[in-house]
This record gives structure tokens, sequence and C-alpha cells, in this order.
């Protein structure tokens, strides 16, 4: 990402969203509400303080003031998260990036889920997070993600650390369906944490193909699952966000809607990628 030129800051960041993005995005945003449709400018500055955030991990006082008082900033992310507004701007970005990957359709057929344990850190007073993974050696969320086969996320989830696989899929299942991103899905692979019994289950509920895979005991060198290594790439990408280093949210909602942030920006970098490949190797006019 770049900084835009129609920033209306006097200050740009790396991570600030560029003109043709914000076009991209702004229909996700700037939605009519209570007291009519915000300026598109000002939200685009709020949507780029986001983006800092979740980049750099800094706290909400320490915000630029470029941005504005970050506590207009706050605001309007605790209503983005509890609205479902990231996981829309998330699914407008993802079907951009399947067109631009030259996949026929805006939704897949496959999705990979797969979750990723992440040690909590408390603010004080109440938390969702409890203990989970190993023996319930990790206390903190547990982060549930799906990609495609482009690699990119689709969905993304925080629940407890204690909440088993069975669940966590099962939510993961219904959020795509609301995102309305299930139309052509087939088939979702899910690691052997899920029980056969609940694949099959949830498989006969979203009429589609639930796939356990997973390293075998006897397995003697290590090779990538077809497919399924995408999820664990993106697991490692989304973690360039230092937002992301620990689970510094007190509520699943707040810490979903980070998630999703960092998921947008790894989506956003990759469509800025690809389209500078694509100029570079255009054809003189």
């Amino acid at each position: 990402m770049g900084a835009g030129a129609g920033t209306i800051r006097g200050m740009s960041y790396p991570s600030d969203l560029t003109d043709e993005q914000w076009e991209l995005l702004a229909p996700v945003f700037n939605v009519p509400g209570k007291r009519g449709r915000k300026h598109g400018g000002d939200l685009r500055t709020v949507v780029d303080a986001m983006l800092y955030v979740s980049h750099t991990g800094c706290q909400w006082r320490y915000l630029p003031g470029s941005f504005g008082p970050w506590t207009r900033v706050w605001s309007q992310f605790r209503r983005w998260s509890r609205n479902g507004t990231w996981a829309r701007a998330l699914t407008v970005l993802h079907a951009a990036a399947r067109e631009v990957a030259g996949r026929c359709e805006p939704t897949p057929s496959m999705v990979v889920v797969d979750t990723h344990l992440a040690l909590g850190a408390s603010n004080g007073g109440f938390t969702f997070h409890d203990r989970g993974g190993p023996y319930g050696r990790t206390k903190g969320a547990k982060r549930v993600v799906a990609v495609d086969v482009t690699g990119l996320p689709l969905g993304a989830l925080v629940v407890p650390a204690s909440w088993h696989e069975n669940r966590t899929t099962e939510l993961m299942l219904e959020h795509l369906t609301r995102q309305g991103v299930t139309e052509r899905l087939e088939l979702v692979m899910v690691d052997r944490g899920v029980t056969a019994a609940a694949a099959r289950a949830l498989g006969r509920h979203h009429d589609l193909e639930l796939r356990r895979v997973g390293w075998h005991d006897k397995q003697p060198v290590f090779r990538p699952i077809r497919h399924a290594w995408r999820v664990e790439v993106a697991h490692g990408q989304l973690g360039r966000s230092r937002r992301l280093a620990k689970s510094f949210e007190n509520t699943t909602s707040s810490a979903t809607g980070w998630l999703q942030v960092a998921c947008i920006a790894t989506t956003l970098r990759h469509l800025s990628r690809t389209r500078q490949n694509h100029s570079a190797v255009a054809p003189a006019a």
C-alpha cells in the first residue's frame, strides 16, 4: 500500500489507502446512518488511522494527531467491529483479488479453515481470554481464518482459546454464509482437530464436503499438504500486523475486528503488488 494522492491530511504513511483502494472500499464504509451519509474524506482518514494502528501496534492514545482525535477513531472502530463492516470490506476485497488473479467467479468453491493460538495480554478488567491449546497451557485467544485457493483470507473470527475445533469450524461456516460467499462452496478442508462425526454433521447441514487433513504419525518426511498449507502461510502473513503480536483486546468483537483489519491489509498489499507486476509486464503503447 502507498500513500494516496487524495489524502486530506498534511502527513501520509505507507499504510494509507491509495485513491484506487479507497474507491473500491468507500461504498462499504460510507453508508447512510442516523445522521445521514458521512463525508467520504473524513472516513478515509479514519480507515487510514486503523490501518496504521494495525500495522504499527501503537496504543490508541499514541495515535498521531494527523488522524484526528483518537477517541473518534476508537469509537468508529468499535461500531464497525460490532456491525460487521470489516467483514463486508474483506468480502469486497477478496472478490477483487480473485478477479485480479484470473478466477472466473468472485466466490470460491473450496476453502481451508484453521486456527492459531495467541497469547493473551490483559489490559485490566474482564477479558474473554482463557486456557486452551495442548494441555491448556496457553491463556489467550483462538484466531480462526478461512482462505481459498489464492491463499488470501476470506473470513476471520476470534474466540476464547478453550473452544473446540468443532465449534470454531461451525462458527466460521455460519460466518461465511452470512457474508454470502458460500453459494459455490463445495469443499472445506479442516484440521484433524475437528472430529469425524462433527465433520459429517456439518457437511450435511451446509450441503458440502468437510475433509479432515493432517499429518500421520508414521509419515517419514515432511510434505506440505496440498492447498492446506495456504492457511498456514496466511497466519504467518497476518503476524506482520503488530497489533496481533498478542491478543490485547478484552472482547471477542474487538479482537475479531483487528484480525479482520489485518486480513484487509494483507489483501490490499497483495492487490497492490499484483497490479504493479501487471503494469511492469504490460506492452508499451
